[in-house]
């Protein structure tokens, strides 16, 4: 929140173009790393240049594609998941390389990434702060504001699909299942493959909140659908269970697309646009605590109940996605009300008056 606060007084070009330098170099310390205490220090200073900097391109976002925001949202996101499939590939050839110059050159390649980045935002304006109403100059705005807050709370408890798809999948084909071990790697690139394809077709439609709040909900009905068909892959025959989990993980991308989408639309729609780097700042805290405490409950509760987890699991989401509308609703009405009170507060009267 503090990097997104600093993007909103000072500029989000500013203060993405410093994160990445950061980031840069931290990215190329690693390389000189011979101990856990330097890992330490040099990974701590890269996420919390990483955390600003995501704070910061949030706002970014915002004022570089205001015409048609949900298209150009669903296209960086396509490029998010392009720049993972060859990072995925990147890292591949190293690891099958397995020295120590394969390593090398892959954080230093990747350090450069970051470098690029920085220098390639020089293209862009330098987008100047915009002023808060008179009714909204507290600093931590976000904070107090409830919609938006309990938001991020099940945003971040959504993004626990994410790790299913990392983490937990592979686990329960690995261990629970008779298919075959390619099914592993499928899973990847099926998910990748889907969310290129897709994201921006799908993506390009949620332009409101109220259309995010109904993303939302149909993201979590996809996961209700996807994750009985992971138990069921355990219960199954080896080609049936190696079809059920190719079928399950191309449900649970599509659901992955509409929570992204929701998650857009809702997270930009809800934040007035003098703080969108605190807003988004507070929303990337809200999901980095839910992918910090995921591995420990994914791997206790859906693996430690088996069948019965994945069941639950299933139902938590789409209790959550059935919340979206009516927070959706619940937000745009304070947001009405605040739209309300500043021509009040400009003007010393009521917000009745106001509109009289």
């Amino acid at each position: 929140m503090p990097g997104g606060h600093l993007a909103d007084r000072h500029g989000p070009r500013t203060i993405m173009m410093l994160a990445l330098a950061v980031q840069a170099v931290a990215m190329s310390a690693l390389v000189l790393v011979e101990s856990w205490t330097a890992l330490t220090v040099i990974a701590t200073v890269d996420q919390l240049a990483a955390a600003a900097g995501g704070a910061a391109w949030g706002a970014l976002v915002v004022r570089v594609g205001p015409d048609r925001p949900a298209m150009f949202r669903a296209k960086l996101r396509t490029y998010v998941n392009l720049g993972v499939v060859l990072g995925t590939v990147g890292a591949g050839f190293a690891v099958a390389a397995n020295s120590r110059t394969a390593y090398t050159v892959l954080i230093l390649g990747n350090a450069a990434s970051f470098a690029l980045c920085a220098l390639l935002l020089f293209l862009l304006p330098h987008y100047r702060a915009l002023a808060a109403p008179p009714s909204q100059e507290r600093r931590w705005i976000a904070l107090t504001d409830r919609p938006f807050v309990t938001f991020t709370a099940l945003h971040g408890a959504m993004g626990l699909q994410y790790p299913v798809v990392s983490l937990l999948l592979p686990i329960w084909i690995s261990e629970h299942t008779d298919a075959p071990r390619w099914t592993v790697a499928a899973v990847s690139a099926i998910n990748s493959g889907v969310c290129v394809l897709l994201q921006a077709r799908i993506g390009s439609r949620i332009e409101t909140p109220q259309d995010g709040g109904r993303a939302f909900r149909t993201a979590g009905l996809l996961f209700l659908v996807s994750c009985p068909m992971m138990a069921l892959s355990a219960h199954t025959p080896v080609w049936a269970a190696a079809g059920l989990v190719v079928a399950a993980i191309l449900v649970h991308s599509l659901g992955e697309i509409w929570e992204s989408s929701a998650g857009f639309a809702l997270g930009f729609g809800l934040a007035p646009d003098h703080a969108q780097g605190q807003y988004q700042g507070l929303l990337g805290m809200g999901f980095s605590a839910g992918q910090a405490l995921a591995p420990a409950l994914l791997t206790t509760v859906v693996l430690g109940l088996g069948t019965t987890g994945w069941l639950l699991l299933g139902a938590f989401f789409a209790t959550l996605g059935a919340a979206g509308p009516p927070l959706e609703r619940w937000g745009t009405r304070t947001r009405s009300r605040r739209t309300a009170a500043a021509p009040a507060a400009d003007t010393g009267g009521t917000p009745d008056e106001a509109h009289a």
